[in-house]
């Protein structure tokens, strides 16, 4: 008897990680945990969606109006994003004083933002043709991966700095907003090199034949897989620390006791 299964590698990843978002949705919720990063549980809810939408209606809607959904889900997904890294970075650094966070928010954005103009590549504003419809689907699309971008980078920045400074503020070792920041910084990384590795491919390889063709897409797909799995690897890494509790944290007196029923200065030592 053989067993037959028609999923491809493709559909298998597309599989776990819906099933890694919504168990990783169940860990936020159910540890308490949305409450303290609820724009890390609102991007990951909007990923999950995204998910959803390319199956659910990918041929059952015309592609240009699927292009046009998924285009505006990728956009709120990458604005999203920003609001995370914000997010886990006042988390993570909640006992700075409120002048060297602004100063250490400053260069990291201006650091971040110095790298995305030589990054590249900038498209001519006139290729991008937004007064039709074509052009407006580039645009989006292009801003999608600019702000990805410049997530990417701030998201490594901050991962360097919660990994390096983090236990002198409030981003100790096995904290969440630490194992927070390190995922995205591992998937921001990946994400960068994957990127800087096409960019370089699509202007060192032009093919002439089909095969040659073939070729260039079949390095596409494998770099997308590539991240893919990066991420993938992320949530499980998320599912696991999260639903850890935090150093010192097991010895809280829970938010539905009274300060006035707690031991002296054991409100001192309740998760904020």
């Amino acid at each position: 008897m053989h067993l037959n299964f028609d999923f491809s590698a493709r559909q298998i990843l597309w599989t776990l990680t819906f099933a890694a978002q919504l168990v990783l949705l169940v860990v936020l919720l159910g540890r308490n945990r949305a409450q303290r990063f609820p724009w890390f549980t609102t991007g990951i809810v909007l990923f999950a969606l995204r998910l959803m939408a390319e199956v659910l209606l990918s041929g059952r809607i015309a592609m240009v109006n699927l292009q046009e959904i998924l285009l505006v889900m990728n956009d709120l997904v990458a604005i999203v994003g920003l609001l995370v890294l914000v997010e886990v970075a006042r988390r993570g650094f909640a006992g700075a004083g409120h002048l060297t966070w602004i100063n250490g928010s400053m260069a990291l954005v201006v650091a971040s933002g110095l790298l995305l103009l030589l990054w590249g590549p900038w498209p001519a504003w006139r290729s991008l043709a937004p007064d039709t419809l074509l052009g407006r689907l580039r645009l989006m699309q292009w801003a999608a991966q600019k702000v990805d971008a410049f997530g990417y980078l701030v998201a490594v920045g901050l991962g360097v700095l919660v990994v390096v400074f983090g236990s002198r503020f409030k981003a100790g070792w096995r904290s969440h907003a630490q194992m927070i920041v390190i995922g995205l910084s591992a998937v921001g990384i990946v994400w960068l090199t994957l990127q800087k590795v096409w960019q370089n491919i699509s202007q060192t390889m032009h093919p002439h034949t089909q095969q040659e063709y073939q070729h260039v897409i079949s390095l596409g797909s494998t770099l997308m897989r590539v991240n893919d799995i990066t991420y993938l690897a992320a949530l499980l890494w998320w599912i696991a620390w999260l639903w850890l509790d935090e150093p010192g944290a097991a010895g809280q007196i829970p938010a539905s006791v009274s300060d006035n029923d707690a031991p002296a200065g054991a409100a001192m030592d309740k998760e904020d």
